[in-house]
C-alpha cells in the first residue's frame, strides 16, 4: 500500500513538473509575456511623449498667433501684406570638377 502511495506521488510530481516547464502557463510562456509587456511599456512611453508634444502644438495653435503665423510662413510660404518676398536660388553645381589647364613646357 505504501508503495502505491509513493508511486502516485512520484507521478503527481512529474505531472506538475511537466506543466511547469511545458504546458500552458509554463516558465517559458511567462518569460515571453514579460518581454512583451516590457516592449509594450517602452512603446507606450514613446507614444505618450509624442502625444504630449502634439498636445503642446495644438495648444500653441489654439492660443498663440505667433505659432500659427510661423507655421503658415514655413509650410505654406505665406507673407504679410506690404512685405517683399525674396527667393535666393543657389547655382547648380557641376558633378565633375573642372579640368586643370595644360601644363606649358616653357615654350
Amino acid at each position: 500500500m505504501l508503495r502505491w502511495i509513493g508511486l502516485v506521488l512520484v507521478i503527481l510530481i512529474i505531472a506538475l513538473q511537466l506543466k511547469l516547464w511545458v504546458g500552458g502557463g509554463s516558465m517559458h510562456e511567462v518569460e515571453t509575456l514579460r518581454d512583451r509587456v516590457k516592449t509594450q511599456a517602452e512603446e507606450n512611453l514613446d507614444l505618450q511623449k509624442r502625444n504630449q508634444a502634439l498636445a503642446a502644438d495644438v495648444e500653441d495653435l489654439k492660443h498663440g498667433e505667433q505659432a500659427t503665423e510661423a507655421r503658415a510662413r514655413s509650410e505654406l510660404g505665406l507673407i504679410k501684406p506690404g512685405e517683399t518676398f525674396y527667393q535666393i536660388v543657389e547655382p547648380a553645381r557641376a558633378s565633375t570638377p573642372p579640368t586643370p589647364p595644360p601644363i606649358d613646357g616653357g615654350n
